[in-house]
């Protein structure tokens, strides 16, 4: 598992169905935790830009319908909870994206 993979998750709480995730931890960290960080993803767009990063669908990334990363919901999981990597985020995506969790979180 490495930064920017996108799994398929069983998550607890509001959002407990098996949804997609993508993979935030660094991978120094991945192989030796028993949890790892993540940010669910939604099909339920919204304009949130500051909190929401829009994500079409690719042979890449494996997901079936636009979908955004929703960086205010991010957390961690027990590796158990993975069910399956479906893909994966470009380089150029995980960079936008730890930017993006860098001004969500300063």
């Amino acid at each position: 598992m490495e930064k920017g993979d996108i799994i398929i998750c069983a998550l607890a709480g509001d959002y407990g169905k098996p949804r997609p995730a993508v993979v935030i931890q660094s991978n120094k960290y991945n192989k030796n935790r028993s949890s790892v960080l993540i940010c669910p993803l939604t099909t339920h767009l919204t304009d949130d830009s500051d909190a929401r990063m829009l994500l079409i669908p690719t042979k890449l990334n494996g997901l079936v319908s636009e979908s955004q990363i929703m960086i205010d919901k991010g957390g961690a999981i027990k590796k158990e909870k993975i069910q399956k990597k479906i893909g994966k985020l470009s380089l150029e995506q995980i960079q936008e994206l730890t930017k993006a969790i860098k001004a969500f979180i300063d």
